[in-house]
């Protein structure tokens, strides 16, 4: 019996695989074509058409890790979705195979995407992202000026600061602009600013910490009579902001790493800074497997429920109507949780627990 339960294993997870690895394939093509036809719109000068091009495939593991939740869906969907077509979930019913039985070769496959999707977006979708984005900033950002539209901005206590382009590896910052406030506490004023062409890392040692270098440095200083400038080839700033936040700061919370995200709400934090959206990032990563599995349950209540005898385009629309559902409920508590101070992991959580219990729910009934 143990070795006829096993071969059934093999037979639904095959089948179920195949299935998304089509699914993933066709959304995957969707999405890459969109990403060039984007980039491409972004080609001038100093940035090439090979390039936008080299800059999506460098970005492709973060659209892999992206789609991963969807292409459980429409695996499972599709895949089971072929069997009972073919009448043949109806003769393993038949033999005896319960429907949670059959959950659980699902699952295998189900599982193999979930443990893909955490060593993709923790260690191979970050760099790459991380390096894309430093490459394109350092082609399209000029050192020379502030690139107001390009580059991130920052709060780091009295500062406001601004970096045109940071390299792989947050070691070298180009283009570093900072906007010092004047200590008032009734009317804060503007009472330095500078900017440096470039700043280098330099390392701890025993007879001090480490600080950044800032290079080639144009300072204003405003006084209440006068505006002061200067420029300094060289000058340090001692600030607690490592090459591994820095890192980070190019690349948008959800392409992240999970360990990133979890510095980078901490850093906040400690600086006394809003760290939700980092938050909502970080726990989303991290119970992204919890959100596949509620999308793989959900499935197959459909397949052994009301999708049992539809078509093949029917079940394909289900799955996209789902897929959307789930992405725009997700998409809507992020904002509405840090508009109405809700929560980060709550607002996480929702979705995927609506998803699981009409998923189990519908189980239940059709069992």
């Amino acid at each position: 019996m143990n070795g006829r339960l096993t071969l059934l294993d093999r037979y639904v997870s095959k089948h179920v695989l195949l299935a998304m690895a089509v699914v993933l394939t066709l959304v995957l093509s969707i999405d890459v074509v969109f990403a060039i036809v984007e980039e491409l719109g972004d080609v001038e000068l100093d940035y090439s058409a090979a390039q936008a091009f080299l800059y999506v495939a460098m970005t492709l593991p973060s659209r892999v890790f992206q789609v991963l939740p969807f292409t459980a869906l429409g695996g499972s969907l599709i895949g089971l979705g072929v069997m009972a077509s073919h009448n043949e979930l109806v003769v393993m019913q038949s033999a005896g195979v319960s429907t949670w039985r059959l959950l659980g070769s699902v699952l295998k496959p189900a599982l193999l995407i979930m443990l893909a999707g955490l060593v993709i977006g923790e260690y191979v979708a970050p760099p790459l992202q991380q390096a894309a984005q430093s490459n394109k900033a350092l082609l399209s950002s000029g050192v020379d000026t502030i690139q107001s539209d390009r580059g991130s901005w920052r709060r780091i206590g009295s500062e406001f600061i601004h970096i045109n382009a940071i390299a792989p590896g947050g070691r070298t910052l180009f283009g570093v602009s900072r906007y010092q406030l004047a200590d008032q506490a009734e009317a804060p004023s503007l009472a330095r600013m500078s900017f440096a062409q470039t700043a280098r890392y330099v390392e701890a040692s025993d007879d001090e910490a480490a600080y950044w270098l800032l290079e080639e440095v144009a300072v204003s200083e405003f006084l209440p009579d006068e505006v002061r400038a200067e420029t300094l080839a060289i000058q340090p700033w001692r600030v607690d902001l490592s090459p591994e936040l820095l890192a980070v700061l190019l690349v948008a919370p959800d392409r992240q790493s999970i360990s990133g995200l979890l510095r980078f709400a901490q850093f906040f934090e400690a600086e006394g800074l809003n760290a939700d959206r980092y938050w909502l990032s970080f726990w989303g990563k991290l119970l992204q497997p919890l959100a596949t599995l509620a999308l793989v349950i959900l499935a197959l209540s459909f397949v052994f429920g009301p999708l049992r005898e539809a078509t093949m385009g029917y079940r394909v629309f289900i799955a996209l109507a789902v897929g959307l559902l789930f992405t725009i409920a997700q998409r809507l508590l992020e904002p509405a949780s840090l508009l109405l101070g809700l929560d980060p992991l709550f607002a996480v959580l929702l979705p995927i627990a609506l998803c699981a219990a009409v998923g189990l729910g519908s189980m239940l009934r059709v069992r």
